[in-house]
């Protein structure tokens, strides 16, 4: 298996949101499909929500999975879990998951949240970890 290409974000304001949203619309215009992780169900239906939204004119067809619906056919979409229903490629987290999950998509993009120095000690850790897991991150 080919080892995914592995990315950090760093983010210099709390707008991981709109980076999530133009992230999804970039990868879904190349004809890719895409996985979004978040924390829990209230930021799954707060990402849905704003994905509606937060450009107008602009569209990402898109589903939270939350299991009471089918993503299955869907570019773009939003889970807690990990787990890739509609066969992405393309993985974006919102949130952390193990690096077996990450190693099933070609790229994988995290962020480092350098607004927040609690959470880029936390990206920075990751950074590290992925380089021990043997997956060469890079700084986007």
């Amino acid at each position: 298996m080919q080892r995914p290409l592995v990315e950090f974000i760093k983010l210099k304001k709390p707008e991981k949101a709109r980076f999530l949203c133009e992230l999804a619309e970039e990868f879904f215009n190349r004809g890719q499909r895409v996985l979004i992780t978040v924390n829990d169900d209230n930021q799954g239906v707060t990402l849905d929500r704003f994905m509606w939204t937060w450009r107008k004119g602009g569209f990402v067809p898109h589903c939270f999975d939350n299991g009471a619906v089918d993503c299955l056919d869907e570019p773009v979409v939003i889970t807690t879990e990990e787990r890739n229903g509609n066969g992405a490629r393309i993985l974006i987290l919102g949130k952390p998951v193990s690096f077996d999950f990450v190693r099933g998509f070609d790229q994988v993009i995290d962020f480092a949240e350098s607004y927040d120095e609690s959470l880029l000690q936390e990206s920075r850790r990751r950074f590290v970890a992925y380089r021990e897991a043997g997956l060469a991150p890079r700084m986007r």
